[in-house]
């Protein structure tokens, strides 16, 4: 009898939660209507329902989480509305739905859909008062009345955002509100003689304040757009000098600060990583790597991955690459090449070089592409590079067949800089057993293509006097350009103007 009771109390429970979606749309024809969730800034379905003389219903799913929702509807029309575990009934008019929306039931869209009504209002006045402003001079009598409007609007709709989060401090909609809302920054302090202190205060108070109005702790948050534009504001161009070492001192700052098993953490981790895995900007893929081995490869206590949504195979494959890729960033030394020369009797390794700067290049021989850059790189290397103390360390395709077009490309183009490869001999000895050739080199010299990750080639690296990766995959416009900026050598007369070619490459 006990277990009959208890299940039905069970079943009894999971009706209780399976709340209802309830939408009346006058003007709607009778079609096919999604219910789509917000993760981010991106929209994601949830769920399919036919409406029938304007009336859509939806039974919310147990994985259906609290935030902001959207009903989709034919012609790319859609409103939102926000959903925290309650019942829902709203009826509009298709297709101006904002001002025809009456929430019957839901205690969170009452308040929302009051507050984007009354928002929607005051940003027509304030439009009309902006287009006669512009009529007139900013010291026109007439334009400073228009200006005090404008400012009365504005302090209006500040005091209905603050009334609206004092009298609901618990309700989903006051966070999203108070989400929206920037942080005040307050004037730079001033000297005795009323100068500015520091020109960069109001910038850096704003950044070190960007989410003070953000509950970090809220996982509902995740489910919204705003929490979404907040991160790409932050994260991006706006806030951030695109150099890997800073992005990811704020990056790290920001994600240690969670619970590795909510929902802030997961996205935001993974926001931050795949942003920069998509950056164009030389050495950013830095800050990839690095987030992939602190949050995707790193384990627990109980040896799991922070990265709990991710399977164990694909965290295996990921973090494999990783630490090829790992050596291979901005500020790190990448591992030596010690190979033969064409002679195949002099070993030459680029740790040993004593240059200012150093090119690592990698090339193969029948590479159509490398076939034009190299001879290139020769010339920039004769008549600019040699002399400034720059040498170029050239890691040839040379086993097998291979071997006698490497030499051959070296003879008829000339190439005086350093040339070595895993040569025939040096490759067929390697096969047999490596073993007596690590008296001269490394088995990551002779495995250089998996080291350095050769998925194609022409590849370059450009290191300091440490031997630290300054740069990479660049052109031969781009190599010439940043060598000449980093030896200061101003008005420099370029061998290599820009090639929409090589760029495309």
């Amino acid at each position: 009898m006990k277990k009959i009771l208890l299940f039905t109390l069970l079943c009894c429970a999971s009706f209780t939660y399976a709340q209802k979606l309830r939408f009346k749309v006058d003007g709607l024809k009778d079609t096919t209507v999604f219910l789509t969730k917000y993760v981010g800034q991106k929209l994601f379905y949830a769920d399919t329902a036919i409406s029938k003389g304007g009336i859509v219903e939806f039974t919310a799913k147990p994985d259906l989480k609290p935030g902001m929702l959207a009903l989709f509807m034919p012609g790319q029309k859609y409103f939102e509305f926000i959903y925290n575990n309650e019942e829902i009934s709203i009826e509009a008019t298709y297709p101006d739905f904002i001002p025809t929306m009456k929430v019957k039931k839901s205690e969170e869209n009452k308040l929302f859909i009051s507050y984007i009504q009354f928002l929607q209002k005051e940003r027509t006045k304030a439009n009309e008062i902006q287009r006669l402003r512009e009529k007139f001079k900013p010291e026109d009598a007439e334009y400073k009345k228009y200006t005090s409007q404008l400012d009365s609007i504005s302090k209006g709709v500040a005091a209905y955002q603050n009334n609206l989060m004092t009298q609901n401090p618990t309700k989903l909609v006051s966070k999203i509100i108070k989400m929206s809302i920037e942080v005040n920054t307050p004037e730079a302090p001033r000297n005795d003689k009323g100068q500015i202190i520091d020109s960069n205060f109001r910038f850096k108070y704003f950044r070190a304040h960007f989410w003070d109005n953000i509950d970090l702790k809220d996982d509902r948050l995740v489910n919204t757009p705003v929490f979404g534009q907040k991160l790409e504001y932050f994260f991006g161009k706006n806030m951030m000098i695109p150099q890997p070492d800073t992005v990811l001192f704020y990056a790290f700052q920001f994600c240690d600060q969670f619970d590795k098993k909510s929902e802030m953490f997961r996205f935001s981790v993974d926001y931050i990583t795949n942003y920069f895995a998509k950056s164009k900007i030389m050495g950013m893929d830095k800050v990839f790597v690095m987030m992939v081995d602190r949050y995707y490869c790193a384990r627990d206590a109980a040896g799991k991955s922070y990265a709990h949504w991710m399977s164990e195979e694909k965290l295996k494959d990921l973090c494999e690459d990783n630490k090829v890729q790992k050596n291979l960033v901005f500020g790190v030394k990448p591992p030596n090449v010690i190979l033969l020369d064409s002679t195949e009797k002099v070993w030459k390794d680029f740790y040993s070089l004593t240059s200012e700067y150093t090119i690592l290049y990698f090339w193969d021989p029948e590479c159509g592409h490398c076939k034009k850059t190299t001879p290139k790189l020769q010339k920039l290397y004769e008549e600019k590079l040699k002399a400034r103390n720059v040498e170029i360390f050239a890691v040839g395709k040379a086993n097998g067949e291979d071997f006698e077009k490497w030499k051959k490309f070296i003879r008829d183009n000339k190439l005086s800089f350093i040339n070595v490869g895993l040569t025939k001999t040096l490759y067929e000895q390697a096969m047999l057993d490596a073993r007596p050739l690590l008296k001269y080199t490394t088995l990551e010299s002779l495995n250089y293509h998996d080291t350095y990750d050769l998925y194609a080639t022409p590849r370059i690296f450009v290191l300091d006097k440490d031997k630290k990766i300054i740069g990479k995959q660049l052109t031969i416009s781009q190599l010439e350009d940043m060598l000449d900026r980093l030896q200061k050598i101003q008005n420099a007369p370029k061998l290599f103007p820009p090639d929409p070619e090589d760029e495309a490459h």
